[in-house]
């Protein structure tokens, strides 16, 4: 990451959560801040974007969710067949194996068939949603992302996952 990029998301992250490391509420007399993702969840995160995945790090983490972060779909699939991920969060567009691809690999793969997958992509357009949901995503995802409701929208996948796959907490 150069000093202009570094410089820039130092500047976001100091307007969008003045302090992301904090416990899981701070209270201010404007706003109280809680966590969404107060539940175990280990993410994996696929973008050739050193910032996209420096900014998934930062506003998904909390001290009971874990973000790995990757930055092609190879790594992630060596990563996916190395360790367990209870999500995963692929980028439409890298250099390589894209998104889509990486889909359609993993859902080749009877271990990765029932994962969790969310597409977070800048094209919204007919042809790329529709794209990701025949390869095989669970949810869809646009840029630039609202973190915050990234959340929201993670804690309803994984509990809606748990439902249909009878996993156990649904919380």
């Amino acid at each position: 990451m150069n000093f202009k990029h570094l410089l820039a998301f130092q500047a976001y992250k100091w307007l969008m959560c003045p302090n992301p490391m904090s416990p899981v509420m701070i209270e201010t007399s404007e706003t109280s801040y809680t966590h969404v993702l107060e539940a175990s969840v280990r993410m994996l995160v696929v973008d050739d974007d050193p910032i996209q995945r420096e900014f998934a790090t930062v506003y998904l983490t909390t001290p009971a969710a874990q973000v790995i972060a990757v930055p092609t779909a190879e790594r992630a699939l060596k990563r996916l067949h190395k360790e367990h991920f209870d999500i995963v969060l692929v980028d439409f567009e890298m250099p390589g194996m894209d998104g889509v691809e990486l889909i359609k690999a993993m859902r080749a793969e009877s271990k990765f068939a029932k994962l969790p997958i969310i597409m977070i992509t800048g094209h919204e357009g007919i042809a790329t949603i529709d794209a990701a949901y025949r390869a095989g995503a669970t949810s869809f995802v646009t840029k630039p992302v609202n973190w915050r409701l990234l959340s929201y929208q993670i804690k309803y996948v994984m509990r809606a996952h748990a439902v249909l796959h009878d996993d156990g907490d649904h919380a």
